[in-house]
């Protein structure tokens, strides 16, 4: 999937759009998403000045963002939201930071009616920079 095809699925939009392409999806359980991080992100003029690090917050919402379109493609539900309930088991291992490709790998734990639990990790040049638990749900 391309940034526009990325936009026809998620309601997220710049500067909170966090996903520039899906890589691989099989539609079941597992989707790998691609974020180019340039000098230009909004969130690195603030954090830090002279010394720019993705904040933790952001590297979650790029999972959850990933996520979603995994959700909509099980679900079928193109354009529906799946909204981020929770995280567990959040660890941050490597500053991220502009010039970074992140590859965003997503794969789905549980999945039951209007709910799913994904495991999330994203990845710097083969190392793992953040890894989550991730829940959602879906209101209709």
């Amino acid at each position: 999937m391309d940034v526009i095809e990325i936009m026809n699925t998620l309601p997220h939009r710049y500067p909170m759009l966090l996903v520039d392409r899906v890589l691989e999806c099989d539609d079941k359980e597992y989707i790998v998403g691609i974020k180019n991080l340039t000098a230009t992100e909004p969130y690195f003029q603030g954090h830090f000045p002279g010394d720019p690090i993705m904040p933790g917050v952001y590297q979650l919402e790029s999972m959850a963002q990933v996520a979603g379109i995994l959700i909509n493609r099980i679900s079928r539900a193109e354009g529906a939201i799946a909204y981020f309930l929770a995280v567990d088991n959040a660890r941050f291992r490597k500053m991220l930071r502009p010039g970074d490709q992140l590859r965003i790998e997503v794969r789905m734990v549980r999945s039951r009616s209007k709910m799913w639990r994904v495991r999330g990790e994203v990845m710097v040049d083969g190392e793992v920079a953040c890894e989550a638990d991730l829940m959602f749900g879906r209101k209709e």
